[in-house]
C-alpha cells in the first residue's frame, strides 16, 4: 500500500489549513496502517514529495503571476529560489520513486517519509516527535515479510 500526502501536513498556513488536516489524516493512517501491516505482511509506505511541477502548480502560477506583475516563466523561476529549493520536482521523478518503493527490491521497506524540495526555514520539520530518527526518506525501517 503506499499513500501520497503532502507538505502542508509539515508546514501548515493558516489560509490552507484543511488542506494541511487532511494531508496530515494521510500520514498519520499511513503510519498506522505501516504498524498493522508489519503484523500481517502487508507493506505501507507514505510519500510526501513537495514541490514538483505539475499542471495544478502551473495553474496556480498562471493565476499568480500577474497578480505580482510577474509572467508565468518569471514566477516559475523565482519560486525555487525564494523557497529555498534547488528546482521543481517531476512527476516522472517521483513515479520512479514509487515505482521503487512498489518494486521487490523494496519490499522490506516500511513508513517511508520523505520531503523533496523543503525549504530552508523548515530545517525545523527534521526534528521532533513524528521523525524522531531523522529527515530521511526513510527514517524507520522494518521487516514486513517473513
Amino acid at each position: 500500500m503506499l499513500l501520497i500526502s503532502g507538505s502542508a501536513a509539515l508546514d501548515p498556513k493558516p489560509g490552507f489549513a484543511a488542506v494541511a488536516t487532511i494531508n496530515a489524516a494521510i500520514i498519520a493512517l499511513a503510519k498506522a496502517f505501516a504498524e498493522q501491516g508489519i503484523k500481517d505482511g502487508v507493506q505501507v509506505n507514505s510519500v510526501v514529495p513537495g514541490a514538483v511541477m505539475t499542471a495544478r502548480r502551473r495553474s496556480f502560477f498562471e493565476k499568480w503571476a500577474p497578480a505580482h506583475n510577474l509572467t508565468v516563466e518569471e514566477a516559475v523561476q523565482k519560486f525555487p529560489e525564494e523557497a529555498g529549493i534547488s528546482r521543481f520536482g517531476k512527476p516522472g521523478e517521483i513515479a520512479n520513486l514509487l515505482g521503487y518503493l512498489v518494486s521487490p527490491e523494496a519490499n522490506w521497506m516500511t513508513r517511508g517519509f520523505g520531503a523533496y524540495g523543503r525549504r530552508r526555514d523548515q530545517g525545523h520539520l527534521g526534528r521532533g516527535h513524528f521523525f524522531e530518527r531523522g529527515w530521511r526518506l526513510i527514517p524507520e525501517v522494518k521487516e514486513t515479510r517473513k
